[in-house]
């Protein structure tokens, strides 16, 4: 009878013991397979979306790309800042970078507001933003802490010209002898300062002129540049847009297409924009991520737009690249570790000589 009573027990117990074990599985595939339902819809979703983006105008385009950079991350939570505490591992000959900084004195006023200082621009100051001479960040509210500029104008896409115009004036009657260049950038822009500092160092602060990314269209007869890729001032070409900009009949303070209005405004204060590619005709500032600039898949306004024929691949992406657009902070961080940290052993880069040649 004993005997019986313990068979029942240890039958019991394994029967118990089985069943949480096939409990435990079904949930566990359940858990799998909801989650891979997700991912599915999440990549459907976005392979619809892309094909979807490719036909938007570039005003459509631009509100959605902004739209998609505040989605959040695929099972929650914010990308977070990343640390980089190796420099003293580095034995990098930074000399030349060191010499040019003290020669071509770069000032950045980067494009954000306060719904972006911690989504964005903090990420900008931890990055690229260490390397200029002198870096602002331009909203429509003071920031004491950040610390920001508070412009007189209202945030939105439809007064990013106020802002900029605002935001000039503002570098001309507060930095203008602290710089040679003046820069503006987006919060979603990666700078590499040394490359820039590079190009600029062929040509005169004291001439009218700018650079960036040339699109061909609506600005005759040399274009204007793009937003997103920044674009960088002479001294003289501030001067004129600060102390002459305030011009109704050749530069609007408002509304339009910001970097369309500051390319009018440019061609009417007879500020050129010049080439910013580089001695193999390879592109330095971009309006896009590293990524699209390899393998193409541009939106079809980019392609009637761009000056240079929209190429795609290594063979147009120059070596010493400036800018790229549209920089997440996952890749805002990843762009830092590739330029400044990772490094093939055994391999030492030498100085290349890829300013165009301006005496032809």
């Amino acid at each position: 009878m004993a005997m019986n009573r313990m068979t029942r027990r240890n039958l019991q117990f394994i029967l118990g013991l089985a069943l949480g074990i096939t409990a435990t599985l079904i949930l566990t595939s359940y858990r799998q397979m909801t989650q891979s339902s997700v991912m599915v819809h999440l990549d459907s979703r976005e392979h619809k979306s892309n094909q979807d983006a490719l036909d938007l105008d570039e005003h459509a385009f631009h509100e959605m790309m902004e739209k998609n950079q505040n989605i959040p991350l695929v099972g929650g939570g914010e990308a977070k800042a990343v640390k980089f505490e190796d420099e003293h591992a580095h034995h990098d000959d930074d000399t030349a970078a060191r010499d040019l900084a003290k020669k071509v004195r770069v000032l950045v006023w980067v494009m954000t507001g306060p719904q972006n200082l911690d989504k964005k621009a903090v990420h900008v100051r931890n990055t690229w933003g260490k390397r200029v001479n002198k870096l602002l960040f331009m909203s429509s509210q003071w920031n004491s802490t950040f610390p920001t500029i508070g412009l007189n104008v209202s945030e939105g896409r439809e007064h990013l010209t106020a802002k900029t115009m605002q935001a000039f004036r503002y570098v001309y009657e507060k930095h203008f002898d602290e710089a040679d260049w003046f820069m503006k950038a987006d919060d979603d822009t990666y700078l590499i300062a040394e490359n820039l500092r590079y190009m600029l160092s062929s040509y005169d602060t004291n001439q009218p002129i700018y650079f960036g990314h040339i699109f061909k269209v609506i600005v005759k007869p040399n274009g204007y540049a793009s937003g997103g890729a920044g674009y960088i001032l002479s001294k003289e070409a501030l001067r004129r847009l600060a102390t002459q900009g305030h011009n109704t009949s050749i530069c609007r303070q408002d509304g339009g297409a910001e970097d369309v209005e500051v390319g009018k405004c440019m061609t009417g204060l007879g500020i050129k924009i010049l080439p910013s590619v580089d001695r193999l005709g390879r592109s330095r500032f971009h309006c896009f991520d590293t990524e699209t600039h390899l393998r193409g898949g541009y939106p079809k306004w980019y392609l009637s737009y761009d000056a240079n024929g929209a190429k795609k691949g290594l063979d147009n992406i120059s070596d010493y690249p400036i800018t790229f657009h549209y920089i997440n902070t996952a890749k805002m961080y990843a762009l830092e570790y590739f330029v400044y940290h990772m490094r093939p052993f055994g391999i030492i880069s030498k100085p290349q000589d890829l300013n165009l040649d301006l005496k032809h």
